[in-house]
């Protein structure tokens, strides 16, 4: 498997392109802003083919480029219901502070011309990958993680979360649409019933795996 991670934008948000390996089609996932750039860079360099963008959740530092990367290769937005709206109304989910950041400057939204929703425990075969998806609401009412076997280097998965959850931490739960109970749900049962082999490749940060955060991570530990 072939896998690209990069931060890109002033949040510094992780986005990945994945393939099966260099001269095949991939998938393209939270393309944020700034991410057009290294998206065509990791493409080129890689010969790649972007079929699919997967959309961890709508808030703006994670699909700011979703209709660029989705237009420029004739590619699938794949996002949940709950955050579709987030897609042409990105300013639904900011916090005050980000709108005012935002509103000097020109900005316009649209959907990319093919949108698909996901649902929870949906399997999607992307690029000749195998993603399970994973509804887990809490940072956004939309938001979900994504699961693809592994089984290299005793890892059985890859877990694209988001901001579900980081390396000591979890998304924080005070924007629109924010719901800590739900959060701390989502928690319980899509992140502490996994292996702890599992790698988890966050949204932002550096990477971690299941069982780190199991020991390690106080909000686990709280649920725990």
């Amino acid at each position: 498997m072939f896998i690209a991670g990069f931060p890109a934008g002033p949040w510094g948000t992780n986005c990945y392109v994945v393939a099966t390996g260099p001269g095949t089609e991939c998938v393209v996932i939270d393309p944020g802003k700034d991410a057009a750039e290294g998206v065509a860079q990791v493409v080129r360099e890689h010969k790649l083919k972007p079929v699919s963008v997967l959309v961890t959740h709508g808030h703006v530092d994670h699909m700011w480029c979703v209709a660029p990367v989705a237009g420029t290769y004739d590619a699938t937005a794949w996002i949940h219901p709950a955050d579709r709206h987030l897609l042409a109304d990105p300013m639904a989910g900011m916090s005050p502070e980000t709108t005012r950041m935002l509103l000097g400057g020109d900005h316009s939204w649209a959907e990319p011309d093919d949108v698909r929703e996901l649902t929870d425990l949906a399997e999607l075969e992307l690029a000749g990958l195998r993603f399970v998806v994973d509804h887990a609401p809490g940072h956004t009412e939309g938001s979900v993680t994504f699961r693809t076997p592994y089984a290299e280097h005793e890892v059985s998965e890859l877990m694209f979360s988001g901001d579900l959850l980081f390396a000591g931490s979890i998304g924080r739960t005070d924007l629109p649409g924010g719901d800590h109970a739900k959060m701390l749900r989502s928690l319980a049962e899509k992140v502490l019933p996994l292996a702890d082999d599992v790698v988890v490749l966050p949204g932002h940060g550096e990477q971690t795996s299941i069982g780190r955060e199991r020991a390690t991570n106080p909000y686990l530990q709280d649920l725990s």
